[in-house]
């Protein structure tokens, strides 16, 4: 493919997922980040220097909207501003890549999406999981048939997240975060989608909290456990644990007629020869780290911007795919807190 021009991005906010896009932005072919905005007072010059490649700083929003030469806005803020910020990008006409949540709770989502649809700007959320390694592979595994007919799934998310985390200070409030899932476990919940489907027909979803003090600070129970009824008659489950002492774990099992597939093992029917009695290996990268910089962000923004050349939708991450996910873990916190199944869509 051919770029025309380079596409030119300005990040929202400068913190620890600000560094990790903006490194894979810039070892993209057909983008680069020109410009952030940030209320902090960074140094342009230092700031330039570091990351190799010249970068404006600007200290409003409405500078950088109104940026003409910004074709792209990246936001990397809190989770409580990402609505207002995509509606008011939208609007200036930016195209949109926007770190998850998107927003935190429905009737924002639905605000994100009318105005993005009114403006005709494209969109991609990180839900980078499924541009990994693992979940391509594990995607091309099921599409293949080699474990037939999915019936069962179930993918957890573990990461104990304290105060060593950039991130601890300003997840714990409930206003600023909401909840587990919200906060982290999202990306559970997303890989379970990508894989069974996005036809939840209802959740029940259980809550409790870790008493180390480290973990008291949250405003919400830290530990979730859902479960998922598909219309199409399958059966799910997440867990989400963001108070746990262990290593990060992101465990993915899925069940099918033919096989199943256990993180990077398998067996399949399919395959002729294979022991019943042992796990076949797949040679993917796992997912084994909760740091950003060791996520799959550069394949997902390659394809949005190619996207974006082409004048199409994000494949896989769209705003619109990422609504399907956070109406799932809306619905599963709302059951989580009255402790009642709750229906999709009710």
């Amino acid at each position: 493919m051919v770029c025309m021009k380079t596409i030119r991005v300005g990040i929202v906010g400068y913190g620890w997922a600000a560094e990790a896009h903006l490194a894979a932005i810039n070892a993209n072919s057909n983008a680069r980040v020109t410009t952030i905005c940030s209320a902090r007072a960074l140094d342009p010059v230092a700031l330039s220097a570091k990351h190799g490649c010249p970068l404006k700083v600007v200290h409003r929003l409405d500078d950088l909207l109104s940026d003409r030469s910004v074709d792209v806005v990246d936001l990397c803020s809190y989770h409580n501003l990402h609505a207002r910020q995509t509606i008011a990008a939208a609007r200036a006409g930016k195209h949109l890549i926007i770190e998850k949540p998107i927003a935190l709770n429905p009737k924002d989502c639905r605000a994100m999406v009318a105005a993005v649809k009114q403006a005709r700007v494209r969109t991609c959320v990180c839900f980078e999981m499924r541009w990994s390694s693992q979940f391509l592979a594990t995607r091309s595994l099921i599409e293949a048939g080699l474990l037939g007919d999915l019936h069962y799934g179930e993918v957890d998310y573990y990461h104990g997240i304290g105060p060593w985390y950039r991130e601890y200070e300003w997840i714990t409030p409930k206003n600023a975060c909401g909840s587990s899932l919200i906060a982290a476990g999202c990306h559970a919940m997303d890989i379970l989608l990508f894989c069974l489907g996005a036809d939840v027909e209802s959740v029940f979803s259980s809550a409790t909290q870790s008493q180390h003090p480290i973990f008291q600070k949250y405003e919400y129970p830290t530990t979730t456990v859902t479960t998922l009824k598909f219309k199409s008659g399958r059966v799910g489950k997440v867990a989400s644990v963001i108070d746990c002492w262990q290593p990060y774990y992101f465990h993915t099992h899925l069940v099918g007629s033919q096989g199943s597939l256990l993180d990077n093992r398998f067996h399949s029917n399919k395959l002729h020869g294979l022991s019943k009695h042992a796990w076949s290996q797949l040679s993917f990268k796992p997912v084994d780290s909760g740091d950003v910089a060791d996520h799959p962000y550069q394949t997902q923004f390659q394809a949005f911007f190619d996207a974006i050349e082409r004048g199409e939708e994000m494949p896989h991450t769209s705003l619109a795919d990422a609504v399907r996910t956070h109406e799932v873990i809306f619905a599963a916190d709302r059951s989580a807190a009255t402790g009642k199944p709750v229906k999709i869509g009710a």
